[in-house]
């Protein structure tokens, strides 16, 4: 019972202790120093999206990513250095997160303007928002004033921080509230997959071997993920079969026709504890929507870098 205590005593800390730093963000930081950022950074992405609806979802991940390995300070962003080596070539992320470009392009239009002034971290934060608006999906306030790490973190980035697409429920739920996220959060934040692509290695066991999914659904996805190892691998399929360019809720619809493309989709309406919120969220947009962008707020308060803490990069991809 005491040790029990002493757990809950912990989390209580570490859940006070993000809430107290992500206190110290608001949206209107950059109101005086860079009164243009949010029109220019939309006006980069309306067009990298236009040109790629796919970017949207990548963007979006990209900001996960960064969020859930050391908190939300630009460190994916990084590429490896004589001292470091970076987060892009960790398990989660190798061959896998992208985008990384059209950051680049944000940042050096944002400089042009207001050079010194605003962190690759908080151009991330934006940007995730923007795709989502961008898609169709709601709006939510960015709090802003987060600073850049001057390094990243391979082995924690490595060490399962990061949800597998062969996560369990309970796996799931223990990985998002380690970062002070709620298993509605993680529900709801689930929802992203309402956009975006998975490659054939995430999901060919589940076409293959899993009891619970859809035949017809399943004998769809094989036609371009082979069944041995190492072949296809990189082949491409959608999330969300039914809208994959609309950021919508019927990724939660799929849910309930046991189409989850991923293992870690479909756990979350399997006979457990998450079946009612995806019920919920399969009949009401409007409460997918509240909860998926309340999610987004907290998730961009996990241990942001404020104050004299890090830097403000020029160049997103290299320390100064």
């Amino acid at each position: 019972m005491e040790y029990n205590n002493q757990i809950s005593m912990l989390k209580m800390v570490f859940l006070m202790l993000i809430m107290m730093l992500g206190s110290q963000l608001n949206s209107d930081y950059y109101k005086e120093s860079c009164p243009t950022l949010f029109y220019v950074v939309r006006r980069v992405l309306r067009r990298a999206v236009a040109r790629e609806p796919r970017m949207g979802a990548s963007l979006l991940r990209l900001f996960f990513h960064d969020c859930f390995v050391n908190g939300c300070d630009g460190s994916i962003l990084l590429d490896d250095t004589p001292s470091f080596l970076g987060e892009k070539t960790a398990g989660p992320s190798n061959n896998s997160v992208r985008g990384f470009e059209v950051i680049d392009k944000i940042k050096s239009t944002v400089e042009s303007l207001c050079p010194g002034i605003v962190s690759c971290a908080d151009l991330l934060a934006i940007a995730a928002r923007d795709s989502v608006l961008l898609l169709g999906g709601p709006g939510w306030s960015v709090k802003l004033g987060r600073r850049d790490s001057t390094t990243a973190n391979f082995a924690a980035a490595n060490s399962g921080v990061i949800p597998s697409p062969i996560s369990t429920l309970s796996n799931l739920i223990n990985r998002f509230e380690a970062q002070g996220l709620s298993t509605r959060d993680m529900v709801a934040l689930s929802g992203a997959h309402t956009i975006g692509k998975a490659k054939c290695s995430t999901f060919r066991n589940r076409i293959y071997n899993e009891s619970n999914i859809n035949p017809s659904f399943a004998m769809s996805r094989r036609e371009r993920c082979p069944a041995a190892n190492g072949s296809g691998d990189t082949k491409v399929a959608d999330l969300d079969i039914r809208s994959p360019k609309m950021f919508d809720h019927s990724y939660y619809k799929q849910l309930l026709g046991n189409k989850g493309l991923l293992t870690s989709d479909q756990v979350l309406f399997n006979n457990g504890a998450t079946d009612s919120l995806v019920v919920t969220y399969s009949h009401s947009i409007r409460a997918f929507y509240r909860d998926f962008a309340r999610a987004m707020v907290k998730m961009g308060d996990i241990s942001p870098l404020t104050g004299s803490n890090g830097q403000i990069r020029n160049n997103c991809r290299r320390p100064n």
